[in-house]
């Protein structure tokens, strides 16, 4: 009896890890699941390159996907004549830096790079991204027009980690946009 309890102890032990195996996904297939819906995210729904990738043409530029405002590129300067004329915005034409009634700001580097979101944790991203706070820090100020954190707020705890993994998989860009601007011209207190 107990011989014949130990053999179906044993058994029900190998069918669970076999179970185990064949219904767990791998570490490397759990990382390539968050990468993708990451890219997803970023791309299809959130649509970060609309502001974070310079135009070339009217078109994004693929060479330069997500590393924001060119540091030498044209800026539009904040104008409180257009502003009477009712006109709230400006865009330059790269597409990565706007002029309005809070001054002029430039889309930040999402790349991997130490000029983008090298330096970065996977944390002060998702404290970002939830606050609404520059580098995610409490103590910074808020992230300026015309960045829509306030509606990726909500977003989930795993589809930021997606986000942040996918961001952290792109090939990293040296570019360092210039600081955001008040209206007076001066950088805003980082």
């Amino acid at each position: 009896m107990r011989r014949r309890t130990t053999r179906l102890v044993v058994a029900v032990g190998v069918v669970a890890a076999a179970m185990a195996v064949v219904k767990l996904p791998t570490s490397a297939q759990d990382d390539a699941d968050r990468v993708a819906r990451g890219r997803y995210l970023v791309d299809a729904v959130a649509s970060c390159g609309q502001c974070h990738t310079p135009r070339k043409n009217a078109a994004e530029d693929p060479e330069r996907y997500l590393m924001g405002h060119p540091r030498s590129a044209e800026a539009p300067k904040f104008s409180m004549d257009l502003i009477r004329q009712g006109v709230l915005l400006s865009i330059a034409p790269s597409y990565t830096a706007f002029s309005g009634p809070w001054g002029v700001t430039f889309a930040t580097n999402l790349t991997p790079h130490a000029t983008g979101l090298g330096s970065w944790t996977e944390e002060a991203f998702i404290r970002a991204m939830r606050t609404g706070k520059h580098l995610g820090d409490p103590d910074k100020r808020s992230m300026l027009p015309p960045m829509p954190w306030r509606h990726y707020r909500s977003i989930t705890d795993a589809d930021l980690r997606a986000i942040w993994a996918y961001l952290q998989s792109i090939p990293p860009l040296d570019n360092a946009p210039p600081p955001a601007k008040n209206q007076l011209g001066k950088p805003f207190d980082q």
